[in-house]
């Protein structure tokens, strides 16, 4: 991995906080539920699946978004004999070691299989073929690296930090290059309702919807591109 590292202090010993961002990795009450009904529910996922279905991501974190999808890919019946596997695209700054990634994904022992499928073959970034999934993660600031990046996806996972404490992943500009690396009919979704990524969102050209939110969040945002 390159030099940035994720640099981390643990609530209740289990839940992983981002020292540089103040903010927690996944949701201090359920963030495996909270990952179903913001970006796989959000998207129409997976309802939506068929072969060589293309998801990205701004923000990989733990990986839990990944291992999510995976099993909903599995639970579908969808594999490599198929068409295609799973792609999945993230973009991440601060890469989250594989031993750190292990102790924050033991929350989540519904996932454990997945999690120790991933683990066996990760490098700590870049490319994994995990079969029925390939993963791509991305290093570096996303607002550099997207712009870069020759692909485009069907659904967005848009998980960086809070926007009042990581706005650079949720500026205009970004947002932009999020539409350009879209698919026609493609879709975003994303935990924040916050009216400068709405606006952001519909400015790129994705009609924006507000839907409830998980759990104490009253609204997330959905979108299409148009």
């Amino acid at each position: 991995m390159g030099e940035r590292r994720a640099e981390l202090h643990w609530r209740d010993g289990r839940v992983p906080v981002s020292a540089r961002f103040d903010d927690p990795y996944f949701s201090l009450g359920d963030g495996l539920a909270e990952t179903r009904h913001v970006f796989l529910g959000g998207n129409d996922l997976p309802d939506r699946f068929r072969p060589g279905f293309h998801i990205a991501e701004l923000g990989f974190g733990t990986g839990l978004n990944l291992l999510a999808a995976w099993a909903a890919w599995e639970a579908t019946g969808q594999g490599a004999g198929q068409a295609g596997p799973l792609r999945f695209t993230s973009f991440e700054a601060y890469p989250m070691s594989p031993g750190d990634m292990a102790r924050a994904l033991a929350a989540f022992p519904e996932l454990g299989a997945y999690a120790e499928r991933f683990l066996a073959v990760w490098p700590g970034t870049g490319r994994c073929d995990l079969g029925t999934v390939q993963v791509e993660v991305i290093e570096g600031d996303a607002r550099a690296t997207l712009p870069r990046w020759a692909g485009g996806a069907d659904a967005w996972f848009l998980d960086g930090f809070a926007p009042a404490k990581n706005p650079e992943l949720w500026d205009e500009t970004l947002l932009q290059q999020v539409a350009r690396h879209t698919a026609p009919g493609g879709t975003v979704a994303t935990y924040t309702a916050a009216g400068f990524v709405r606006r952001g969102l519909e400015a790129a050209g994705f009609t924006v919807t507000r839907a409830p939110g998980y759990g104490r969040k009253r609204h997330m945002t959905r979108g299409i591109l148009r």
